[in-house]
This record gives structure tokens, sequence and C-alpha cells, in this order.
């Protein structure tokens, strides 16, 4: 912990050399950037919403397949007259964050560019490219996989009762387990940014594999719906393959990997007009 906190004052410190923008003028750019992020996530609601019927009908799919396994009644129930409204924004509002997220986040990095090296801000189109990507990716993995064998495991663990599923508690654990593995797939964005600024790089990494294979088995033994080891390593071996990856992002984007790459351009350059 304490090598990180040296890393993180050593990074602010190499970048002392940048423009400086007084306190006023940050609070000024982030209010910018906030109302921006908030106006697309408005348009990004209206739009969702005037598709809240179709979007609710993808996320029954999972739990209306696993009923019809089980022999049990595939219709949700609902307790107060408003549920069903309310369910409706909420999806709207959830689907509308999804849609503006890449508007959101070239707000993020307009707000922190004025930080990063010219030659760092060309990484604008892969962080965004990769953060909706690998958003998608968790998404879709929990959707296909994690989301209905988890349904079926607790539907074949209550077979003596008779369920009574509301609309806004599936509504509730369907965006928990989809939104939260999406977000467990930014993990390689994460070390990026770690990377780059110098607090993380690729041989802290591999020196801890070990500590971080221990914990995504037990973040895999926790989320995985059956009980069985081989269910667990196949949830398991997604989240190693980020960290690997997570791993080589590290080495690309080390502030120490780009001064040497630099500093042989450089060279070369020297050499050709030597010649």
């Amino acid at each position: 912990m304490v090598d990180l906190v040296d890393r993180a004052r050593a990074a602010v410190t190499d970048r002392a050399d940048l423009p400086g923008m007084s306190l006023l003028e940050h609070l000024d750019e982030l209010r910018k950037r906030i109302i921006r992020s908030a106006a697309g996530i408005i348009l990004g609601f209206f739009v969702a919403y005037g598709f809240h019927a179709q979007i609710f009908r993808l996320m029954q799919e999972p739990i209306t397949t696993a009923l019809a396994k089980h022999n049990l009644p595939t219709k949700l129930t609902y307790l107060d007259i408003l549920d069903p409204f309310n369910m409706y924004l909420k999806i709207a509002l959830i689907f509308g964050c999804i849609l503006a997220s890449p508007w959101v986040l070239y707000q993020v990095w307009m707000f922190i560019s004025p930080g990063l090296y010219k030659q760092e801000r060309r990484y604008v189109v892969p962080f965004m490219s990769a953060t909706v990507g690998l958003f998608l990716a968790g998404a879709w993995f929990g959707y296909h996989y994690v989301y209905p064998g988890m349904l079926d495991f607790l539907l074949g663990y209550s077979k003596d009762f008779t369920p009574n599923l509301t609309i806004d508690k599936y509504t509730s654990l369907f965006a928990t387990v989809i939104l939260g593995l999406g977000i467990t797939f930014e993990l390689p964005i994460l070390v990026f940014f770690l990377a780059l600024f110098g607090i993380v790089n690729a041989s802290f990494l591999w020196r801890n594999f070990r500590y971080a294979v221990l914990i995504i088995f037990i973040i895999a033994g926790i989320i995985t719906p059956t009980p069985d080891v081989l269910t667990m390593c196949l949830f398991a071996l997604p989240m190693l393959g980020l960290y690997t990856l997570s791993i080589l992002v590290a080495y690309m984007v080390h502030p120490s990997r780009r001064k040497k790459k630099l500093e042989e351009k450089e060279k070369r350059e020297q050499q050709t007009d030597e010649q």
C-alpha cells in the first residue's frame, strides 16, 4: 500500500510541468461536463422509454424460460398499481444511461485530458471503444450464461415452494447481475489509468498474480449459481483472462515504457540525421 501511495505521489510530481488550471477553472469545467453528461442521459432515457416494452420482454426472457423449464407459471406479478409504471421508468433510466455512456465517457475524458501529455491524449478512441466493448461483453456473458444458470439453480433449489415473482424485485435482480458483470469486465480500463499515471506497472501485477488468482476464484465461488467446481472455473476463466489482459495494458501504457519508446525514436532520428 505504501508503495502504491509513493507511486501516486511520483506520478503527480511527474506531471507538474503540464499547463495548470485554477480551482475555479476546474470547477467550471466540471460543471460543464456534468451538465452535458446529464443532458445525454436525459436524451437516452427518452429514447429508451420509447422501447420500454421491447426492453422488458428481452429482460423477461431468461425468467420465462427458467419457469417453463420447471413447469411453473411464467407470469410475473405486482403488488402495487404503480409498480408497472415505476418499473418501466427504472428500466428506461438504466438503458438510457447505457445508451448515453459513450457521450458520458467522452465528457470524462475531456475533463481529465488537461492532465495528460499530448501523446497520451491519442488514447481517447481506444479508451472509449474498449470501455463500451468490455461493458457489453460483460453484460452479454451475464445475460447468456450467468443469469440463466443462476435462475435455473435457484428455482430448482426452491422446487418445494410456489414462487410469487414480482416485477420490481425481478428488475432489481436483473440489473444487479447484468450491470455488475458489465462493470467487472472494466478491470483493464481501471488498470489502464493506474498504469497511465505510473501508479502500477506490469511487473507489480505479475508479481501479485497468485493473489489475484485467489481473489478471482473467491469472487467466482460467490457468484457461481451452482456449487460444482467446473462451473466455478467457467466463471473464473474470463476474469483471469481480463487480469492477464490488464498486465499487457499496463506494460503498453506505463510511462517508463512510453519514455523508452520515445528515446528509441529520437535515437533513430538522430542516426538518420547523421547519415
